[in-house]
């Protein structure tokens, strides 16, 4: 008759591969990050992104980490583990790469990107390359539609991408040629970024700029005009137009650009 330990070592917990890499130092700064928080199950979230840097995925063995510290079931940190996209259960590549296909993306050619990837890499959705180099994934939207088709690589955007710049860059990763955001940091593994996104600085935050053309066009404008937000007791949001000069809807051909309220808009 088999005993209880018996069956538990011929039946291994899916996904589980029994090589742990999860130490007394990761479970250390796991409770270092729980600290940080009023409530400590708030920092599960890093928690996990924490295991991920260690495991290179979410294992069974870093959920029951996770449980441990901070006082929860094995299945209440799955259901978080398993309800965001962010959060995998089957190892990454050493870079991440996703390709947004939601609408604008989509319609701009993120639909083509994808699938001239998938070719490009003979890997399908959310799956690694043999050499275990690229991880490739469809996202949804990055919020940053300005710069639409939209990729990511381990989360830092490259912008107005083709299928022949995207072709490049996969290219440029497994070859190891340095690779930079042009909104962001040098590529780094997978590994490394997650440990960022768990609550612990690499020094590398103010490296590359933040914010494009695109993305800063409104607030130039703004500056430009004078404009300013209401003041938020209330009071009306300044003139589009205070500059001197002519506005825009006394100009010939050019349809009225002024506020209206409600009352304004009432038909006669």
């Amino acid at each position: 008759m088999s005993t209880v330990n018996d069956h538990a070592t011929s039946h291994p917990v899916p996904y589980s591969t029994g090589d742990s890499k999860i130490t007394e130092t990761t479970i250390a700064e796991m409770r270092e990050l729980a600290a940080r928080y009023p409530v400590g199950r708030s920092a599960l979230l890093p928690m996990l992104h924490l295991v991920q840097s260690v495991e290179g995925r979410v294992t069974p063995e870093g959920i029951e980490a996770c449980a441990d510290v901070l006082g929860l079931t094995g299945a209440e940190v799955s259901a978080v583990a398993t309800f965001y996209t962010m959060y995998k259960r089957r190892p990454v590549g050493e870079y991440h790469v996703g390709v947004c296909t939601n609408t604008l993306c989509a319609v701009m050619g993120g639909d083509l990107i994808f699938e001239r990837l998938k070719r490009h890499l003979d890997v399908g959705n959310d799956e690694t390359t043999e050499d275990g180099k690229i991880t490739l994934e469809h996202i949804e939207c990055n919020a940053a539609c300005d710069y639409a088709p939209v990729m990511t690589v381990n989360w830092e955007f490259f912008d107005d991408m083709t299928p022949e710049s995207a072709t490049q860059l996969v290219d440029d990763l497994r070859e190891g040629t340095e690779v930079k955001s042009p909104r962001g940091a040098t590529i780094c593994s997978w590994r490394e970024a997650e440990r960022v996104l768990a609550g612990f600085p690499d020094g590398r935050a103010d490296e590359g700029p933040t914010g494009g053309k695109a993305s800063l066009a409104g607030l130039r404008l703004a500056r430009e005009r004078n404009w300013t937000a209401p003041n938020g007791n209330g009071g009306a949001p300044a003139p589009l137009d205070p500059v001197p000069g002519p506005r825009p809807e006394d100009q010939p051909g050019r349809e009225s650009q002024a506020v209206h309220t409600d009352d304004s808009r009432k038909e006669d």
